[in-house]
């Protein structure tokens, strides 16, 4: 089964529901849903939704949201070898996107889903939209 590794900006569009992205988020974790693919996430990300989410909803609300969506999703750890990794490629200039590169090509995963392609330029993985994931699954489907 093919490994997508999630960003937290996809994770964001699908909780909170952020338009114009929010149908292709819904497409693709209903593709986990019905195990068509495995996401996978990291423990940064959830941190950072659950962040995020927070300061627009109450926090029972978020738990509540993340309590749902965490059966979508496998979560890779951020441990000590994928930060020395990380803060040793200068290729990448935001650090973050980094720590989320390294979890990646460690698991390995097979792809990176993010709205963010320009900062992960520095990728060995193909990178790409949710919504460019779904059009290529749908080719090959066919």
């Amino acid at each position: 089964m093919t490994r997508l590794f999630v960003d937290t900006n996809v994770i964001l569009d699908l909780l909170a529901a952020r338009e114009p992205f929010v149908e292709e988020a819904q497409i693709l974790f209903s593709m986990s849903a019905r195990q068509e693919v495995e996401l996978i996430t990291s423990a940064l990300s959830i941190a950072n939704t659950a962040y995020i989410l927070n300061r627009q909803l109450d926090g029972k609300t978020t738990r509540t949201l993340i309590r749902k969506f965490r059966s979508l999703v496998q979560i890779a750890p951020l441990d000590q070898s994928i930060i020395d990794q990380a803060i040793q490629d200068d290729a990448f200039s935001d650090l973050e996107d980094a720590f989320q590169y390294y979890m990646a090509l460690n698991l390995p995963a097979d792809a990176i889903i993010t709205r963010n392609l320009r900062d992960f330029r520095p990728s060995e993985l193909p990178v790409m939209t949710a919504r460019q994931w779904i059009d290529i699954s749908s080719l090959s489907s066919k």
